[in-house]
């Protein structure tokens, strides 16, 4: 027998062959038959299977393309012609609207294109941390007799603006040499003055804040930048560094506690895990395991949770607070040690959070609201064994995801966002909804299938996935929180982890820290230079010492 072409049926398809055959086919070559299609089925689903688990394999090692809706519906559109002209010609209609689609938002772009940020030349005015020089040594002055023509008068005129940047080791030090006189009878020493701070300690307040921002910030490890530093002649060990940043990270504490007060109060949480390693702890679940014993937790996580403060009396939420927790517990359980710290009187936040078990820890007071990208990725991850579905699912999805654009492009509060979505973006999701519900009661899915499973998650989480249709303010994805962990991913990968929970914990403290002044668009350097300098005051009140005050606070010293 020569192998035939493979060729894709619907289950529905298969129970009509059946039937039809039993009618005309004696029992036991009916069985035989029946035997046949189900095997059939089982090495189709088991291979549809494999090749996804292979493309997120490669996707893992080698990187994955964005999910963009353009590039998956391009790849859809590649396979299909791939499969020769039939299968082309069956997504004609598809292809067609997705085109029309296409020159829509082709004439909507281009008619408000705006120049691509990161290009062209970077003015002096972004430059905030520089020193100004004001050069000003003419002899002429307003009102003048131009030197040139001598009938002319010379004014003010807008000044000539230069840039000039040098480099220097990211740590510098000034060695001073103080010249002594010694008495030869009573061996009474004499010195030349000394500058002024010079008495204080060896590595001053600047270090310890530009090593936590190379470290915390940037992922670049103490080692090295040990080597950096040799390199440059200024030597600075690890162990030393290491030294220099734990001994500062008092006030920072006082300060990461502060921000975790004001997160409690929001309104709106982000949360999401992804894995660390602590060199202690494994040692601990290790030495467990090897005496018989049951480790009380395996997973080692840092949890990254991004809460939305509204100031009171505000109508729009003003500030962003990162918070870092790594060890033993997943999200559910740091944010239930956050919202310990609520007011009574608060009403229960919102919890943005993807719909792992590990989430939400068990009478959590919250509304939890699911990340609906994660349920489009898993269509997306099928879409190359299922096109059909798969385009319908993103076009769907992209036309609610280009409403929430629309609202917040005209600033929408979050009731009137609410109100945009139920006009707009509910009829979409219900026809959705109806359709992939009538896919497995006319049994044109397979529940076991890759596309059975993605539109199983997506029923199964519908009212969590679609929870900004029925709550003011809430979300439609978690990537602001993903977009946070990645400065945890990032020290991850640079550093492979963390000694003890004690390193771990003074790089939450940092890294929280760090990432709020990022998302409040202040220097990090400068605030932490700023907490440091005034460590006393800061234990003592440090709620006037967050990422968005501070400056007020030094000017009010001031």
């Amino acid at each position: 027998m020569k192998p035939g072409e493979i060729v894709e049926v619907t289950q529905a398809e298969l129970d009509e062959l059946l039937r039809l055959a039993k009618a005309s086919f004696p029992a036991p070559q009916y069985g035989r038959l029946e035997q046949v299609l189900a095997s059939f089925v089982s090495v189709m689903m088991s291979l549809q299977n494999a090749k996804i688990s292979i493309k997120r394999l490669r996707q893992m090692v080698f990187g994955a393309r964005t999910e963009h809706r353009r590039n998956v519906l391009a790849e859809i559109a590649a396979d299909d012609d791939a499969h020769g002209p039939d299968a082309a010609a069956a997504a004609t209609v598809d292809a067609a609207a997705s085109a029309g689609v296409a020159a829509v938002e082709q004439v909507d772009d281009s008619a408000a294109k705006k120049p691509r940020k990161g290009h062209g030349r970077i003015g002096a005015r972004a430059y905030e941390a520089a020193s100004v020089v004001t050069l000003d040594d003419l002899a002429l002055r307003p009102s003048d007799a131009c030197p040139q023509c001598g009938s002319g008068r010379v004014y003010d005129s807008a000044p000539r603006t230069i840039v000039k940047v040098t480099g220097q080791p990211p740590l510098v030090a000034t060695v001073y040499e103080q010249r002594r006189l010694r008495c030869r009878l009573c061996d009474a020493l004499y010195g030349a003055t000394l500058p002024a701070g010079l008495a204080g300690p060896k590595y001053d307040h600047a270090c310890a804040s530009m090593l936590a921002v190379l470290r915390y910030g940037c992922g670049m490890p103490f080692f090295r930048l040990e080597g950096l530093q040799r390199a440059l002649h200024m030597p600075l060990p690890d162990a030393t560094q290491w030294d220099i940043v734990s001994k500062a990270a008092a006030a920072p504490r006082a300060a990461y506690q502060a921000l975790i007060r004001q997160a409690a109060q929001a309104p709106l949480l982000h949360s999401d895990d992804t894995p660390m390693k602590v060199l202690s702890l494994m040692a601990e679940r290790a030495k467990a395991e090897k005496n018989g014993l049951q480790p009380a937790a395996k997973a080692i996580n840092t949890s990254g949770i991004v809460a939305v403060v509204q100031q009171p009396g505000e109508p729009a939420p003003q500030h962003r607070v990162v918070l870092f927790f790594t060890g033993h517990p997943h999200a559910g359980h740091n944010m239930a040690r956050v919202l310990a710290e609520r007011a009574a009187a608060l009403p229960p936040p919102l919890q943005m959070c993807d719909a792992l078990a590990a989430n939400v820890v068990g009478d959590l007071p919250v509304l939890v609201a699911n990340c609906l990208a994660h349920g489009r990725r898993q269509v997306v991850d099928v879409a190359e064994h299922f096109p059909e579905a798969a385009r319908r699912v993103i076009e769907d999805l992209a036309a609610v995801y280009d409403n929430d654009a629309k609202s917040r492009q005209a600033a929408l509060s979050p009731p009137q966002r609410l109100a945009f979505h139920q006009a707009h973006s509910k009829p979409i999701l219900d026809g959705l909804h109806r359709w992939m519900t009538q896919q497995f009661e006319q049994r044109r899915v397979e529940p076991n299938s890759g596309l059975g499973k993605a539109m199983s998650y997506l029923l199964r989480h519908w009212s969590k996935l679609t929870r900004f249709l029925h709550a003011a303010g809430a979300p439609l994805d978690n990537n602001v929180c993903e977009q946070a962990l990645k400065r945890a991913i990032l020290h991850r990968k640079a550093s492979m982890f963390y000694k003890t929970l004690n390193g771990a914990e003074i790089g939450d403290i940092f890294m929280s820290l760090i990432h709020t002044c990022g998302l409040c668009s202040v220097n990090p350097f400068e605030y932490l230079k700023a907490l440091l300098r005034n460590a006393q005051e800061v234990c003592r009140d440090a709620q006037r010492w967050l990422p968005w005050n501070y400056l007020q606070r030094l000017a009010d010293a001031a």
